[in-house]
């Protein structure tokens, strides 16, 4: 593995991207598109960056060069690779940063985890695999069978509650916490919150809407709450469009979990006549490449898809060399992109 060498002469630690990070004053993430050869770093800070790594000897293990890598995809990843390509984005990032460093991804989609994961094991005995990628897993009793395997797994975009395997996502409760933030920075009191809810990823996004409202004084903010069977915008145009029929139109703004369900909020605020961002603000997160094109274009919390792609490969051969530490969860900075779904709430431009 790559290694700094002491005062003297002996190895010390191995180098890891976030040394990188350190001596260059970047962040991960900045490092990792810049190593992978992405789009999005300014050419003084990638040159940088690559001479760093290149006086930290860092570089992938001849050992691990040419091995390789099994992704194992829940169908809840293909079903969200054919809905909203989030999926798409974090395999595209996977697989430039595999190119770049000579590791070869295998795909093994899973429809019934435990039933797959005898399977899986069987792979884990060859010694060409260098280990696993999980990606989008939240069955509990897979998870726990994956530790039998001897060999390192990472979860992609999901995490393991109790620790016992690494992860990578993005930071999805101080997510939603800076979207809700933004959106009471803009004079916005009652904000609805929109969502699926299962999988644990998604459910920080809902505890980071609930600390923003709670610390502005809504000791319950649950009346603000809802709830979808699925992740259609038609789903969530229709549960809009009832819940004003039901109880008038009781807040100024919508905060979403995800893409498809802040496109389904426009189209169930226009049908009830009310007029985004005029009347009611709308705010996603994700920032998908289309959402710059709706109508109104949208206002998000962007997730940096193609970045957790690379990250976890990089973690993943991290972890697979002899001086690998304990689990770790890397979660990802967001930020907001601002567009023309979001207004200062009408009783903030009234007094103006």
């Amino acid at each position: 593995m790559p290694t700094r060498t002491g005062k003297k002469g002996k190895p010390s630690r191995k180098v890891r991207l976030e040394d990188i990070a350190e001596r260059c004053g970047v962040s991960l993430s900045t490092v990792s598109r810049a190593l992978a050869g992405e789009k999005g770093v300014r050419p003084d800070i990638r040159s940088r960056i690559a001479e760093t790594a290149k006086s930290l000897n860092y570089s992938v293990p001849s050992s691990l060069a040419g091995r390789r890598v099994i992704l194992v995809a829940s169908s809840v990843a293909m079903i969200d690779y054919v809905r909203n390509q989030f999926t798409a984005q974090v395999l595209e990032g996977l697989h430039k940063r595999a190119e770049l460093l000579g590791v070869e991804i295998v795909t093994q989609p899973v429809s019934s985890a435990v039933q797959e994961m005898r399977v899986l094991q069987e792979a884990a005995g060859d010694d060409g695999v260098a280990g696993f990628l999980f990606l989008t897993l939240d069955d509990e009793e897979a998870l726990a069978m994956t530790r039998d395997f001897g060999k390192p797994v990472v979860l992609v975009n999901g995490d393991d509650p109790l620790m016992r395997l690494s992860s990578v996502t993005p930071c999805n409760r101080s997510a939603a916490r800076m979207g809700a933030d933004y959106l009471q920075g803009l004079g916005h009191e009652r904000i609805l919150f929109l969502m699926r809810r299962g999988r644990r990823t998604i459910e920080r996004r809902f505890e980071g809407w609930r600390d923003a409202l709670t610390l502005k004084g809504n000791a319950d903010p649950g009346d603000l709450f809802l709830e979808v069977e699925d992740w259609l915008p038609e789903l969530a145009a229709d549960a809009i469009e009832r819940r004003i029929s039901e109880r008038s139109l009781d807040f100024s703004a919508v905060l979403a979990a995800g893409e498809s369900l802040a496109v389904g909020a426009m189209m169930g605020l226009q049908r009830a006549g009310y007029r985004v961002p005029e009347d009611v603000s709308v705010m996603g997160m994700d920032d998908l490449p289309q959402a710059a094109f709706y109508n109104p274009p949208l206002t998000s919390v962007h997730i940096p898809m193609r970045e957790i792609g690379a990250a976890a490969l990089d973690l993943l051969l991290d972890s697979a060399g002899p001086l690998a530490g304990p689990a770790r969860r890397i979660e990802l900075a967001c930020h907001i992109v601002e567009r023309q779904s979001t207004a200062p709430a009408p009783e903030e431009r009234e007094t103006a």
